[in-house]
């Protein structure tokens, strides 16, 4: 089952630069920083970075985070300051002096030339030598040197060696520190002048202690100038110094990756697990490809599949790994979790795969492998898929810490070529489900982009990565990977999640971010766009659900009474138009492939188990979320697309269940108040507008129905108590965080919401049309109009 590759396609070996390159024209006996060197370009990086080398100095209004200033050569300087600190002579810059001459922070903080005078003349007179220092090389000679601030000089260039200057008593060191020093209080004083000017602009109160995030939005850079540092030379073999090490550190250290080696693995200490039937594992296989790893492809298909097969050539796992065998469980539980097929798998089958695969694992193991950290992430995305998101959220951390302990996080090596691709896979898929997870859930992030040192996967399949190297072919064009899509996205939902974390969020911030989206779309393909009407592949709409998804978190977060009401009318407006795009969206992957538009009709059998066998959780909480905003806003049919994408997933997903309920329970509450003639006002009423936030209910920092709320034992001391006793009152099963069978079914399924729907869809249209034609009528039959259309529709006509 190895895909072959064809003939043409076979290329020589291509290395991919895996870290910066140094030449002696890198670093002159010029000011600048030395050992500091271009970043190394990523061939397949689409997501370059046009930052020039060294230290940034923007005067943007909007520039949030302060330039890194550091000097990449650790013996550059001896001598050590503060953060804080100014250089020998330098008095600290203090924020007036920054100021424009008229004292004001309107315009580009600049610095007046009698301040410039009086720092030079506070600088501390260095003595002046007649002539600039020699180079490292001529001063351990004793040479002339000849260096000039451009070239090297010519002892150094006819040795073939770094011409460099980094001695203590180096004057240009001593000059560059300074500069550095000042440039730090100068960003720092930026940074207080536009979160001053940020206030003042803002016409909303801020709370103190808040700092307004006025940044212009920058994806964190994907391999940071301080992973790109040069190794020391070393001018002695150390052979049987790194033996001696390994042999008396054992039980103290372990060397770093890659230079470790791997322990022995524990082999099976009791009876093998028997094989599923070949025709069910390879039907699994098949769903597990064709949906998790077209998005997070962790594995290497065809070593993967190579392996599976001679595993069930002999019929067993005799000589297996027991990593490998949690490895298969786990990968044939994603695919029990997206199969319709109910013969084949169930959610029920998925937890005797996952329980199969917990089982073989060694917990007393302390030398872990890739796959240990594959085998634990695939255990997060099956058990959040089943709605144990609180166990799904601590394997997500068990998958971090392993792949952190053995080094994915950053470029190491040199590795062969598929391993070395697969680390890069394996991290960025780790990296893509912690932003996901942390966004839905609203917990913090576990991985922090400044430790983020890896490079980007390759934009190619797998069937291109070979053992003689990456394998591009020419003649064929290579579609955007939704990997690589969906890095794109995710890259900022860290500032996202700091942005969350205000009370309420600016519009020229939620501008930025929009303008960052749109921008995102183009990395998608051109049936992901949304002004596009071809048909849509359910199995697509992972990355760009994802988009959306972060897109209406955003917006949903100025619903908070911390927010004026133009604000919350705003958000109300752009969750609305976030949640018609999601509409349209699946409205184009309930058509038949072959159907061109305008003649779209639904396909009657095809459709609704695509989408049911590509849906994952985090797709039916999207919908759900964009069904009240609908709702809400009473776009009753583009609700109803929702509604049928929902009940076309069904039960396959215990969360969509629990979204059912929700909704039922939200639309009898919006026809009530419709009833009373308040469907005008909803805004205005803070039951609805916490209904229609939905789940920023769960969230510790930014919900506000429970304030007031009972807390600890007074919780389950009324746990018990019926609805009206004393205190808040709890359900019958309080402490539960899933439904009952009875709940399940108690609130109608999807037909009666759709039907409810469909109801209320009606009754807008002839209203509708009956305001049209009142404006042709007489005075007197207006009224009469009128007074027949201000009868609202009661719950028993509709239900």
């Amino acid at each position: 089952m190895a895909a072959n590759l064809p003939q043409s396609f076979q290329q020589p070996s291509r290395q991919m630069p895996t870290g910066p390159s140094y030449d002696s024209s890198s670093v002159s006996s010029s000011g600048s920083t030395p050992g500091v060197a271009p970043p190394g370009g990523n061939s397949f990086n689409p997501l370059p970075s046009n930052r020039p080398p060294g230290p940034p100095i923007t005067s943007n209004p909007h520039q949030l985070s302060m330039p890194s200033v550091s000097n990449s050569n650790p013996n550059s300087y001896a001598r050590s300051y503060g953060s804080a600190s100014a250089s020998p002579g330098i008095a600290p810059l203090a924020l007036q002096d920054v100021m424009t001459s008229n004292g004001t922070a309107g315009g580009a903080p600049t610095i007046s030339t009698a301040h410039l005078s009086g720092l030079q003349a506070q600088k501390r007179a260095y003595r002046q030598r007649r002539k600039d220092p020699s180079c490292d090389a001529c001063r351990e000679r004793k040479v002339k040197c000849d260096a000039t601030d451009t070239t090297s000089c010519t002892e150094c260039s006819s040795r073939n060696v770094k011409c460099q200057f980094t001695k203590e008593t180096n004057r240009r060191m001593s000059s560059i520190k300074q500069v550095q020093d000042l440039e730090k209080q100068l960003a720092h004083a930026r940074q207080q002048i536009n979160h001053y000017r940020s206030i003042l602009k803002d016409d909303s109160p801020v709370e103190v202690g808040y700092q307004a995030a006025t940044h212009q939005l920058e994806a964190p850079e994907v391999m940071p100038r301080s992973a790109r540092k040069e190794r020391p030379p070393i001018t002695q073999d150390l052979i049987r110094v790194r033996t001696s090490l390994r042999n008396y550190g054992r039980g103290i250290m372990k060397p770093p990756p890659p230079y470790r080696q791997l322990g022995p693995q524990p082999l099976f200490s009791s009876a093998l697990p028997d094989l599923p039937q070949k025709h069910v594992a390879d039907h699994l296989l098949s769903r597990f490809y064709s949906t998790i790893h077209s998005v997070i492809p962790v594995l290497h298909w065809p070593t993967f599949l190579i392996e599976y097969e001679e595993v069930y050539s002999i019929g067993s796992f005799r000589g297996v790994l027991p990593i490998w065998a949690s490895l298969l469980f786990a990968v044939l539980a994603c695919g029990a979790l997206h199969t319709v097929d109910s013969s084949v798998g169930r959610p029920h089958d998925a937890k005797t795969y996952i329980d199969l695969s917990q089982s073989l694992i060694d917990l007393w193991n302390d030398e872990f492998t890739i796959d240990h950290a594959r085998t634990a992430l695939l255990t997060s995305i099956v058990l959040t898929e089943m709605n144990l998101k609180s166990t799904g959220w601590a394997w997500l951390g068990s998958s971090i810490r392993i792949s952190q302990e053995i080094g994915l996080q950053r470029e190491t090596g040199p590795w062969p070529v598929i391993e070395g691709e697969m680390r890069r896979r394996v991290w960025w898929g780790i990296y893509v489900w912690d932003r996901l997870l942390s966004l839905e859930l609203g917990r913090p992030l576990s991985i922090n982009d400044r430790e983020c040192e890896v490079g980007l996967p390759c934009p190619v399949e797998d069937c291109y990565v070979q053992r003689q190297g990456i394998v591009i072919p020419q003649d064929v064009p290579q579609p955007p990977t939704p990997l690589l899509s969906t890095i794109t996205v995710v890259r900022l939902i860290s500032q996202l999640i700091d942005s969350l974390k205000a009370p309420f969020i600016p519009t020229h911030i939620l501008q930025s971010f929009d303008t960052h989206f749109e921008t995102c779309m183009d990395a998608f393909p051109s049936s992901c766009r949304l002004d596009s009407s071809a048909y849509l592949d359910p199995r697509d709409l992972r990355p760009i659900m994802c988009l959306q998804n972060a897109r209406l978190i955003l917006h949903r977060h100025n619903l908070s009474p911390a927010s004026n009401p133009e604000m919350r009318a705003g958000a109300i407006s752009s969750c609305f138009e976030a949640a018609k795009d999601t509409a349209n969206l699946l409205s184009r992957t309930m058509y038949s492939p072959s159907t061109s538009p305008p003649q779209h009709e639904p396909s009657v059998d095809g459709w609704q188990s695509a989408i049911a066998a590509s849906a994952s959780a985090m797709l039916c909480t999207h919908i759900w979320r964009c069904t009240l905003f609908l709702c809400f806003r009473g776009d009753y049919a583009a609700a109803l697309v929702c509604i049928r994408a929902s009940a076309a997933i069904g039960s396959l997903r215990p969360v969509n269940t629990a979204c059912g309920r929700n909704l039922a329970f939200f639309i009898k509450c919006l026809v009530e108040r419709l009833e009373r003639g308040e469907g005008g006002s909803l805004e205005k009423l803070e039951e609805m507008m916490v209904y229609v936030s939905g789940d920023l209910q769960g969230s510790t920092e930014n919900s506000w129905v429970w304030q007031g709320s009972e807390t600890g034992m007074a919780l389950s001391r009324n746990s018990t108590s019926p609805v009206g006793d004393a205190g808040e009152g709890m359900a019958s099963s309080p402490v539960a965080t899933v439904l009952s069978p009875e709940e399940e079914k108690e609130w109608g399924g999807w037909e009666g919401i759709e039907w409810i729907l469909q109801a209320l869809l009606k009754d807008q249209r002839q209203q509708h049309s009956q305001q049209a034609a009142s404006s042709q009528h007489s005075p007197s039959t207006l009224i009469n109009q009128a007074q027949a259309s201000s009868d609202r529709i009661s719950i028993a006509n509709i239900i």
